[in-house]
């Protein structure tokens, strides 16, 4: 009896733990332009990182497995710098469920470049809230807080502000005396798009609107597509509305241009299919807030 009892306990523990983690991460690391370098070091950094996004609780909130957010790391390591320090590019992504739907809609799609990290194969990866222990899991805890605030903002208007604010907390906690060459990527001087500017973006009020966009694309437009498809792309209309005010007044605002990295294709397919003046409309605010991808738009009126 004891130790049926004893079973379903340590059932029930397992069971809470499995079910209480936010992200489904899966990590891909490419290392073929390295020569010296052993590849099974980053098949052990591969499984490390695996573990250290999808086993680690970054809210207080209880996930069920099917709720788990859907996201992905791919670290393409271009240089050694040193012994066991690294420089790659880093390509994470998100998305989200749509009501009704088996399709996936991506939130986050965004390439960063300044990951340089120094790893030595076994050595657990540790981080802390409160301090700086390395760039490695700087920048993983980082993007964790980012996946997760804007999937809350897709929820809820302004949701994801508390893991904003924890994002913002690991650029603060990133030491002001490490240079650039070391931890590129944590200083408002070393480019005007990059980690800090996310989270400065996030948080700051004249990009607001563009934070509730980001939740009535989703929300209003989106998830009632199924139901409604005329009233789901009049509401993105009104968000695309939102967002060029936003990228006319800050056309080099980093929240711009995640929104657009990550939905120019899906804006694509979904005005393909409207009506030719909503389709000449769309077509306009798209040439004025995102004019790199204006060929591409040019698809919409074909």
């Amino acid at each position: 009896m004891f130790k049926i009892a004893l079973h379903i306990l340590l059932f029930s523990v397992m069971s809470t733990v499995s079910f209480s983690q936010e992200l489904n991460c899966s990590v891909e690391i490419l290392s073929q332009k390295l020569q010296r370098t052993e590849a099974q070091v980053f098949k052990t950094l591969e499984q490390s990182i695996y573990e250290f996004m999808n086993n680690r609780r970054w809210t207080d909130d209880i996930y069920k497995i099917e709720e788990r957010i859907e996201c992905s790391l791919f670290i393409n390591i271009t240089e050694e710098l040193g012994s066991g320090i690294y420089r790659a590019t880093a390509s994470i992504q998100s998305s989200r469920p749509i009501f009704n739907s088996s399709y996936n809609s991506v939130l986050l799609n965004y390439s960063d470049r300044d990951w340089v990290f120094q790893y030595t194969e076994y050595l657990p990866l540790e981080y802390q809230e409160t301090g700086y222990l390395s760039n490695l899991t700087s920048m993983l805890a980082y993007y964790a807080y980012l996946i997760i605030a804007m999937d809350y903002d897709t929820y809820s208007l302004n949701g994801g502000a508390p893991y904003y604010l924890k994002a913002q907390n690991v650029v603060n906690n990133v030491p002001s005396n490490l240079s650039s060459e070391i931890a590129p990527g944590w200083k408002p001087f070393d480019s005007n798009r990059n980690r800090y500017w996310v989270v400065e973006n996030a948080l700051n009020p004249k990009f607001l609107p563009e934070r509730e966009a980001f939740y009535l694309y989703h929300l209003k437009g989106m998830d009632i597509m199924y139901d409604d498809v005329k009233a789901g792309r009049q509401s993105i209309m009104t968000c695309l509305r939102k967002v060029a005010s936003v990228a006319e007044d800050s056309p080099n605002g980093m929240l711009v241009k995640l929104f657009f990295d990550a939905k120019s294709d899906e804006l694509i397919s979904i005005f393909k299919a409207a009506a030719p003046s909503e389709k000449a409309a769309a077509v306009q605010l798209l040439y004025k807030s995102d004019p790199g991808r204006s060929s591409d738009y040019a698809k919409i009126m074909k």
